[in-house]
């Protein structure tokens, strides 16, 4: 009886000398094998980067750039980028536009280049699958529809999406929504509702208030372009409520919008994530690496818009947005592009010129002196300490 103890001791303590053998491999792999193998096969393709350290990877490094920038004021210049994304704008120019960071043990590809971009953000085989949001953001903005939908499979909602989806969401109600998505034997939960209720919020204002807000601040600098907008509007629209034939004559108007979005995209970058080991242009790109489309560092790169990069100039986008990036459409993307743009783009801009319009019929605004320039991240780009501006009555 006492050998058949022993024996149980002994397989008991060999069992758990192999569990915790194989804990440590498993964490051995994970956090040196793969990303130093990960490393080595960028490397060997011409794609390098800040090195990667166990755990952290990068992470200490781009929170103290961060830190280093944060509640500093800067000047009155639109040269963004080295206060909203330091180690972007750092990393660039020492490594070039494509280069491998690391979030922790994550292999994280940054992409530049608008060709490359375009075939991520344009792909249909579902090589590169929308990053699952952290779980800080599902809690902000829930885990609904719009943060989980992908346009390329939304054949239901008419064959050509972006001009369907603007009027599917003007027209959606959570009853309507309810109906649609869900049958008798799948009910949709409170928390799923409040998850919807979120998602909506998020893709229907804070973006579009970020959008609004930048506008407002360059018209409030720029007073020779508001005199030209609040003229445009006067000339479609009087002192009358803007209609939707007059929307879409705003020439003027789409300039000022498409050079804010430029300047001030609401969003930073777009993520993806590489499901299998893929072709990206010249590169292989191992399964499970994230894609990181830095918009803002796109939008303020000099080889792509010329040395005026940093300089508020509508005029650009007067032969509309192809001209502008010299056919590099991937060179403007601030609501994304291909099957996965952004939901509601057309919603949000149509939304922003009534707003904007309406604010034109009735005031001249200029910027305060107690305004601060501080542009920062916070989900959106968004000021830090808001936007002042002293509004006059026409």
């Amino acid at each position: 009886m006492s050998s058949l103890g022993g024996l149980v001791i002994i397989l008991s303590s060999f069992l758990c000398v192999f569990l915790l053998l194989l804990a440590f491999l498993n964490i051995f792999y994970k956090l040196w094998w793969a990303p130093t193998r990960i490393q080595k096969l960028m490397a060997l393709q011409g794609i390098k980067g800040p090195s990667y350290r166990p755990i952290h990877g990068n992470t200490k490094e781009i929170l103290n750039m961060k830190r280093e920038i944060i509640g500093r004021p800067m000047s009155l210049s639109h040269d963004i980028l080295s206060a909203v994304r330091p180690h972007v704008h750092s990393w660039t120019k020492i490594y070039g536009m494509n280069f491998l960071q690391w979030y922790g043990s994550q292999a994280q590809l940054v992409i530049m280049e608008p060709e490359l971009c375009k075939e991520i953000l344009d792909n249909k085989d579902g090589a590169f699958a929308k990053r699952k949001p952290q779980s800080y953001v599902k809690k902000l903005l829930g885990d609904g529809f719009l943060l989980q939908i992908d346009l390329g499979k939304c054949h239901d909602l008419g064959e050509d999406q972006n001009d369907i989806l603007p009027d599917f969401l003007l027209q959606i109600d959570l009853g309507i929504y309810y109906l649609l998505y869900t049958n008798d034997s799948q009910r949709i939960s409170v928390d799923d509702l409040v998850d919807e209720c979120k998602t909506f919020y998020f893709a229907g204002q804070e973006t579009t208030n970020s959008m609004l807000a930048w506008t407002v601040f360059l018209l409030a600098l720029n007073t020779d372009w508001q005199a030209e907008a609040r003229k445009e509007v006067l000339q479609l629209f009087g002192r009358q409520n803007p209609n939707p034939d007059g929307l879409s004559k705003l020439k003027t108007m789409s300039m000022i919008i498409n050079e804010s979005l430029r300047l001030y995209p609401p969003v930073v970058s777009v993520e993806r994530k590489v499901r299998r080991e893929v072709r990206l242009g010249k590169l292989i790109v191992p399964a499970n690496v994230e894609l990181i489309i830095p918009i803002l560092a796109i939008h303020h790169e000099p080889e792509f818009w010329g040395e005026d990069v940093q300089l508020f100039k509508p005029e650009r986008f007067e032969e509309g947005v192809a001209k502008a990036t010299n056919n590099n459409i991937a060179a403007f993307l601030p609501f994304g592009m291909g099957p996965r743009t952004r939901v509601g783009f057309n919603f949000a801009i149509t939304e922003a010129k009534i707003v904007l319009s309406m604010i034109l019929q009735r005031y001249t605004f200029t910027l305060s002196p107690a305004y601060v320039h501080s542009p920062y991240e916070y989900l959106t780009v968004r000021s830090q300490h808001g936007v002042q501006v002293a509004l006059h009555s026409l």
